[in-house]
């Protein structure tokens, strides 16, 4: 219990990347289709149009990436009072948004780069709180 007192904001950001991205991560993994039909339609007339698949492929890879490594890196804070991993997992985390931030504003989605701005905030607060 000591440990989760004392680490109370690094576990619940944890938690929160966790499930954004292993979510995220699985749902474009079992609606592959989906999201790449949307995907080529979303950024159909910029520079990207041709690389969607290309580029789908990496954010499954980097969004599972971040999600497992915020799971071990709790589990590394809960068990081991360590905290690198979770370090690791919370910049690719950031990583990971920063190229959603990107393709939302190539294809001037101005709303939806507002909403990934929100899912930062936390993300990169934790990438401070963890470099202490």
């Amino acid at each position: 219990m000591d440990t989760f007192l004392h680490y109370a904001t690094e576990i619940l950001i944890l938690f929160f990347l966790i499930i954004v991205f292993v979510q995220s991560s699985i749902d474009k993994v079992f609606d592959w289709k989906g999201n790449l039909s949307w995907l080529k339609e979303h950024f159909a007339g910029t520079p990207l149009e041709n690389l969607v698949p290309l580029l789908l492929s990496t954010l499954v890879l980097i969004e599972m990436a971040s999600g497992i490594l915020c799971a071990v890196g709790l589990y590394q804070i809960l068990i081991l009072g360590e905290s690198s991993i979770a370090l690791y997992g919370s910049i690719l985390s950031c990583i990971s948004l920063l190229m959603l931030m990107f393709g939302q504003r190539m294809a001037k989605d101005y709303e939806g780069a507002k909403t990934i701005a929100v899912y930062f905030m936390p993300a990169i607060f934790l990438v401070y709180i963890l470099q202490k």
